[in-house]
């Protein structure tokens, strides 16, 4: 007879496949772009709670189903629940992505069809690890998978998982322990009642599971045996000739290589330096001004300039420009691999610690490092720099006399690109009469025509298709290359000079100075890096715009006191609030239909997750126990009525309790030896003497008083020992 394991050590279990399946769950937090992890988490929660308590599949599908529902409808719909307009919003949501699915386009999916479906996931894994870790106790094969799930994320995306890697080895650890221990009782026919008696046997599992723990972090570790195969694979997929269709998917930083924009990215907050500073300002490194249709190229090799005294002489601006003198000092965190000097709008000289050379290209305004003619990454320097202040009148009063060869350079574009492009720029300026205009209204025709700032499902050209003609006119989604790129293209198009500016945006302030006079310390992490436009103005040099979606020219504009025109507000911040508050940084991004009804769900946020809590209690209570509350109603029932009918239930529910506690009737067995095997474990006579009775009653229908007395008394005693 196949016993039955209690409760208790099947929900440790069972809590033990909960938490390999977390681990499942943490990643996508970071490697996707999920914003409501949390109530993912609690979703499972609750679906492994109600397979736990192995309820009737017809009361534990409709609980999944409102959880579900209640978790769609608060992030999602706006509507009061099932109102007419909330089926309709419901239908269009369904049409859509029945199209979209039959149309095979998995980028367009909602983010509603989407959270339903990985819902629907998390509801179908918490049967089947139940079944697994429970009825069937074959669990290897899911630890296993874990295990390289994991490795292959920390390996091939930005996914810590040094703790999850010892969390899913100590619980797999128990789980593989207890699940083959199960096994034995199993297959020996052992009674689980001493177990309960004597949990002795827990003590050697969780000593040999602390005892591999500890070995395994205090030992010696090896270094790697082999060479790391993520550079070769990243390589050979770069080569691969399929690069020219996918999407791929990498992590967010400063890179060197922009001959290929396009393709989703998953964040990075590791910080590169923190800089003390008076104000916000681009942090600049380098331009490109070569266009392939596919990305940014240089059009000649960099041609260095050892600068003498630290004094840099790059000019971006003219000297009819003014400024304000200020200084920054820059302090690198961790492994600096920038081999690029990174510094703020009118640098004008550098301070090290060493004596090092500063090597400048003035072609492309990149700045290197040299020690003994060698290559040196400095981990912290001092700017002296001259930020500008462009009088917005002057800008809009300069002519179109370009300098020959600066307007061939940075007016080119490839003769494969699309006609419609330079048509829009022309529809877009057709109102303008002077350059700054025409840079403000392509600056801005972005913001005014639906275009989202998005890092994923951001689409890569095909091998005819065009990078900036694919962003304009198809995907209408992407981050800072999308724009930036698509701007100076716009105006390069109309022969406006305009080149491709990359470096960081000004980072987060993580300590406030004192004073005015104290500067702000400011933290810029990879998430950080961004590319925006820099567009020509005979007589004053280069001036920045800034194209992305949500973000704001941190360069300084202004009027000159004796000029006639009204005072222009289009720097002094985003066009609405919710532009202001949407991407402060390239680190943030949302989906407005993640987060038009997100706050929602947060007003309440803890009222729902106690009011959730008590109601799991009280259910799990009430379930748990409920074979002694009917224990108590049938005693009671049989004490003051006492007929047939009322023992038969009695009878039927004594056959329950043996079934639950693993002591099931086999269906070729008749109640006399079904009730023989059960004395033969408790070592009495009492299941033969109600079954006798019971067969009696069944037939004959009627039960003495006094014989109703002392079944009452056997019934009793008998479920007393069963259930102790």
């Amino acid at each position: 007879m196949k016993m039955k394991i209690p409760l208790l050590y099947t929900s440790i279990l069972y809590i033990c496949a909960f938490v390999l399946f977390l681990e499942w769950l943490y990643p996508v937090n970071v490697i996707g772009d999920v914003n409501n992890l949390t109530v993912f988490i609690l979703f499972t929660m609750f679906c492994f709670f109600i397979s736990m308590l192995q309820i009737q599949w017809y009361i534990s599908m409709p609980l999944k189903g409102f959880g579900l529902l209640f978790i769609i409808n608060s992030l999602f719909l706006i509507h009061p629940l099932f109102s007419r307009l909330w089926f309709d919003q419901v239908f269009m949501e369904l049409s859509f992505n029945v199209n979209v699915l039959f149309s095979q386009q998995w980028y367009e999916l909602t983010p509603l069809f989407r959270s339903v479906l990985f819902l629907l996931l998390i509801w179908l894994m918490s049967y089947l690890l139940h079944y697994w870790f429970i009825v069937m106790k074959r669990i290897f094969l899911f630890v296993l998978l874990t295990i390289i799930y994991i490795t292959v994320l920390d390996t091939f995306t930005i996914y810590e998982a040094d703790a999850a890697i010892v969390r899913t080895f100590v619980v797999s650890f128990v789980a593989l322990g207890m699940t083959n221990f199960f096994k034995e009782i199993d297959r020996e026919a052992i009674r689980f009642s001493w177990v309960k008696k004597s949990p002795i046997w827990v003590v050697p599992l969780i000593t040999i599971v602390l005892f591999s723990t500890l070995i395994g972090y205090a030992a010696p570790k090896f270094d790697p045996q082999w060479p790391d195969p993520v550079p070769f694979l990243k390589s050979t997929a770069e080569n691969a000739g399929s690069s020219d269709t996918g999407s791929g998917i990498s992590k967010v930083g400063y890179g060197n290589n922009d001959s290929r924009l396009g393709g989703s990215f998953v964040q990075d907050y590791t910080p590169v330096f923190q800089a003390a500073a008076k104000d916000d300002h681009y942090w600049r490194v380098e331009t490109k001004d070569v266009y392939t249709g596919k990305g940014w190229e240089k059009s000649q090799d960099p041609q260095y300039e050892l600068q003498q005294n630290n004094a840099i002489s790059l000019e971006t601006f003219s000297d009819s420009v003014e400024t304000e003198e200020f200084t920054t000092t820059l302090d690198f965190k961790g492994n600096n691999n920038m081999g690029k000097l990174i510094y703020p709008y009118g640098i004008s000289s550098v301070e090290t610690s060493q004596d090092v050379g500063l090597m400048l290209d003035s072609q492309f305004g990149e700045i290197r490092t040299e020690l003994e003619g060698k290559s040196l990454r400095l981990n912290n320097y001092s700017i002296t720099y001259d930020r500008p202040s462009f009088a917005i009148d002057e800008l809009r009063k300069v002519g179109n006399e370009d300098p020959a060869s600066l307007n061939e350079r940075f007016t080119q574009l490839p003769d494969s690109l699309p006609d419609r492009v330079a048509e829009l720029a022309a529809e877009v300026t057709a109102d303008d009469d002077n350059r700054y205009d025409k840079a403000r209204s392509i600056e801005s025709y972005f913001s005014r025509n639906g275009f989202k700032y998005q890092i994923s499902d951001v689409p890569v050209p095909g091998g005819n298709e065009d990078y900036v003609d694919q962003f304009l006119f198809d995907s209408k989604v992407g981050y800072c290359d999308n724009y930036s790129t698509s701007m100076v293209v716009m105006l390069r198009s109309l022969d406006i000079p305009a080149r491709w500016v990359k470096g960081f945006t000004s980072g987060e302030v993580i300590e406030q100075g004192e004073n005015q006079e104290a500067y702000d310390i400011y933290e810029v992490t990879n998430a950080n890096a961004h590319s925006w436009v820099e567009v020509y103005f005979p007589d004053k040099g280069w001036v920045p715009f800034e194209p992305t979606q949500g973000f704001s020219n941190m360069a300084e504009f202004h009027f000159n006191p004796d000029s006639t025109e009204e005072n222009d507000d289009e720097y002094s911040a985003p066009e609405t609030e919710s532009e202001q508050q949407q991407l402060p940084e390239e680190n943030e991004t949302e989906t407005p239909s993640s987060t038009s009804n997100s706050s929602n769900f947060d007003v309440n946020w803890w009222y729902v997750l106690i009011g959730f809590a008590a109601i799991l209690l009280i259910t799990f209570i009430i379930y748990r126990t409920r074979f002694r509350w009917k224990t108590a109603y049938l005693h009671m029932k049989i004490k003051n009525k006492g007929d047939a009918k009322t023992y038969q239930e009695a009878y039927h529910h004594l056959l329950k309790v043996l079934a639950y506690n693993g002591f099931q009737k086999n269906t070729d067995q008749t109640l006399r030896e079904y009730s023989k095997r059960i004395d033969s474990l408790y070592g009495t006579t009492t299941m033969r003497q109600l079954t006798n009775h019971y067969e009696r009653i069944l037939y004959k229908n009627e039960l003495e008083n006094q014989e109703a007395v002392n079944l009452r008394q056997l019934w009793k005693n008998l479920i007393k020992r069963v259930m102790a």
